[in-house]
């Protein structure tokens, strides 16, 4: 595995750290670790940015953050689900999946001519 995966996985998790701590920050230390949480995540989110093309490394970030949230506001926060919100959270990710797939698609080609 690449080196470069293991950081969007990290911002992604990271992601989704700072999202719930919005949530749950209720005084002035719980802004600074969340600070310090959007800090190191965009510090993966630059390195990984470093081996795969941004493109495709923000795509995932966005989507991740994108579904993430809206999976965090059903399950933890009581929001609620509708097959609407389902449609577009997996037309989200199946776009990403289509993006990285292009993306690879691209490389074979460059190797062929």
């Amino acid at each position: 595995m690449n080196k470069g995966w293991i950081f969007v996985i990290l911002t992604c998790l990271f992601e989704l750290f700072w999202v719930l701590g919005f949530n749950l920050a209720t005084t002035w230390w719980h802004w600074a670790i969340i600070i310090t949480i959007i800090t190191v995540d965009f510090y993966f989110l630059a390195k990984a940015c470093e081996s795969l093309p941004t493109g495709t490394v923000y795509a995932i970030f966005a989507a991740a953050g994108t579904v993430g949230t809206a999976l965090m506001d059903i399950y933890l926060f009581g929001g609620s689900f509708s097959l609407a919100k389902g449609f577009f959270m997996g037309m989200l990710v199946f776009g990403v999946i289509l993006l990285k797939r292009s993306d690879d698609g691209a490389k074979q080609e460059e190797v062929i001519t």
